[in-house]
């Protein structure tokens, strides 16, 4: 009795609290400026401190632009290789200019990440990033072959 109690209660943990991730994952938090860009990994991530927020989730925290896909720095093949150091030269030279950056639409994506859409100086990161060839469009599942 004392096991079928146990089981019940860690089955009823267990949907709600996957009930409620996949509920966070999916709501969308609105909008706020960065106060400084940390480092820039590749085209579509990088980390950066928002001082509105305890310094917990607010220094270093990993941003995913939204709706697009860049090469990957990790990729093997060295063509594609140099177009993710483009694109990522490209955002690093974009965000650490600009007088304002700001994150809209803002939600969690895997990896604990805030995924946005990410503006600077009023510009879409996203749109300039396919405007120059260093993007694809991306709204989940499989990505795009490069």
């Amino acid at each position: 009795m004392k096991l079928k109690l146990t089981l019940t209660l860690l089955l009823i943990l267990m949907v709600s609290s996957s009930s409620f991730a996949a509920s966070i994952k999916d709501k969308v938090f609105g909008s706020i400026f960065v106060d400084e860009i940390t480092s820039v990994y590749d085209g579509d991530t990088f980390r950066c401190t928002i001082k509105e927020w305890p310094p917990i989730i607010g220094e270093r925290v990993g941003i995913r632009v939204d709706k697009i896909d860049t090469p990957e720095m990790r990729d093997k093949r060295p063509e594609i290789k140099k177009l993710a150091q483009q694109a990522k030269q490209f955002v690093v030279e974009r965000l650490r200019s600009a007088k304002t950056v700001e994150l809209r639409n803002m939600r969690r994506g895997k990896y604990f990440r805030i995924v946005a859409d990410v503006y600077y100086d009023g510009q879409s990161l996203s749109q300039a990033l396919l405007d120059s060839g260093l993007a694809k469009p991306y709204h989940g599942g499989t990505k795009l072959e490069w």
